[in-house]
């Protein structure tokens, strides 16, 4: 797969960066709040515009100087940003104009050697087109206004200009990356395992709770499969969610669940020794309602002492006890520090991925199904017994299977479940959710 041109988007804190990359993206991908500082890792985002693609890493607003422990990484991340990329877009608020630290990061820009275009962002209409000139002083080029909130002043003008030089796609590539979303409570080390996959320092890791506010996107390659991680905010419990920044962060993170391929939900093993927690139990039900793969990490597993031969078995005891309907779901034990079996994620999750596209033929299923009505007929309900007339594979990610029977509503929940494990003991499905869905049909609509 040819490597998609890269765009970084830099500047101090509350300039627009992000709003800018929403205007390319084309619908709200990063967050926005008039808080400064609310992008702090550098996040990555397709973009095709006039059948060119390319990419767009949008980053923390950054204070050359500041020595804060955040703001020193929300820097380290922006220049490891403009490493990566070919081209650097420079924005700037033309409503507060040319600060020094707008010069400061002109003065580090200048050094990098890359094409830089510097964009003088809130030029809402022309009779603001005056205000770009205090941005000469940059000495970085030719300024361009344009309103990233509006999509207008020049939006279109700049990237024209940006890709003139980037190839027009015409090949559509079938694309089989698998998407893994790393979800967890906070302080589990999500980031601390993105970072020791990816083998650098992609995402910002802290001791500081909630660190990480977005989703961040990162794409590599293992034994020939491509994987995009995702690594996502922590998702607390609603009661402890501020409204505002971090609603959106855990709201983003819910969303990654829904848009991944595969969840890795990591588990902190020196809180779990206390047993699960309802937060983690929920966060497995978001995943399991998204009809997603899952794949439980449970991490720190270096600083548990005393082990012993069968400590794995005891938790693997716990957890089928404190939410056993994860029974099917493969566990792995890992240190993001010590790197303990972390490879053998790409491996656990290449496996359930299979699982959730994993097609059976219908012939075969309704044998199991038959089979599995004989052992155990459903009870009769006011002197009326479910038929099971046909099934067959509906869909897949996550499998599903629709029964068309003599009446719908004498399926039950827990026949539903019972015949959802001897779907699991003919077939696998290990750690993907089931669907099964009932419609009801004549038995003369069966033999026509």
């Amino acid at each position: 797969m040819k490597r998609k041109p890269v765009i970084a988007v830099v500047g101090r804190p509350n300039v627009g960066k992000s709003t800018f990359v929403n205007r390319l993206v084309g619908k709200r991908q990063s967050i926005v709040d008039d808080l400064p500082g609310v992008t702090r890792d550098r996040i990555y985002f397709d973009v095709e515009w006039q059948n060119k693609q390319f990419t767009v890493i949008d980053t923390g607003g950054i204070i050359p100087g500041d020595e804060d422990e955040i703001m020193l990484s929300i820097y380290d991340q922006a220049r490891i940003a403009c490493e990566e990329a070919e081209k650097i877009i420079f924005i700037v608020d033309g409503i507060e104009g040319a600060t020094p630290v707008d010069i400061d990061i002109a003065n580090i820009l200048r050094q990098s050697g890359k094409p830089v275009f510097l964009a003088v962002n809130k030029v809402d209409s022309s009779n603001q087109i005056t205000m770009i000139s205090d941005f000469y002083s940059l000495a970085i080029g030719e300024p361009r206004a344009i309103s990233a909130l509006h999509g207008s002043g020049g939006v279109g003008d700049l990237l024209e200009e940006i890709t003139e030089d980037f190839e027009i796609d015409e090949e559509q590539e079938e694309d089989n990356t698998i998407k893994i979303a790393i979800v967890g409570r906070p302080n589990a080390g999500k980031s601390s395992i993105v970072n020791a996959l990816l083998g650098e320092k992609r995402v910002i890791v802290s001791d500081v709770s909630g660190t990480t506010r977005d989703s961040i996107d990162s794409r590599l390659k293992y034994n020939d499969r491509e994987f995009v991680i995702i690594d996502t905010a922590g998702i607390r419990k609603k009661s402890k969610v501020d409204y505002g920044i971090e609603k959106f962060a855990v709201d983003r993170a819910i969303r990654s669940i829904r848009e991944c391929d595969v969840a890795l939900m990591v588990i902190d093993a020196t809180e779990a020794v206390n047993g699960i927690s309802d937060q983690d139990k929920k966060i497995a039900s978001i995943i399991t309602e998204a009809g997603k793969g899952m794949v439980i990490a449970i991490n720190k597993w270096d600083l548990i002492e005393d082990k012993k031969s069968n400590t794995i078995n005891k938790f693997e005891k716990m957890i089928e006890h404190e939410i056993p309907f994860l029974n099917y779901v493969p566990k792995i034990y890992i240190s993001a520090v010590t790197h303990q079996r972390l490879n053998n994620i790409f491996k656990k999750v290449e496996d359930v991925y299979s699982e959730c596209t994993k097609r059976v033929s219908t012939g075969l299923l309704n044998k199991v199904l038959n089979e599995a009505y004989a052992l155990n007929p459903p009870q009769t309900i006011r002197n009326k017994r479910l038929k099971i007339l046909y099934a067959t594979q509906a869909a897949i990610h996550p499998p599903t299977f629709l029964l068309f029977a003599n009446n719908e509503e004498l399926l039950k929940e827990h026949y539903k479940r019972y015949l959802e494990n001897k779907i699991r003991e003919a077939f696998g499905f290990f750690g993907t959710s089931i669907r099964i869905s009932v419609r009801t049909r004549s038995e003369k609509a069966k033999k026509k």
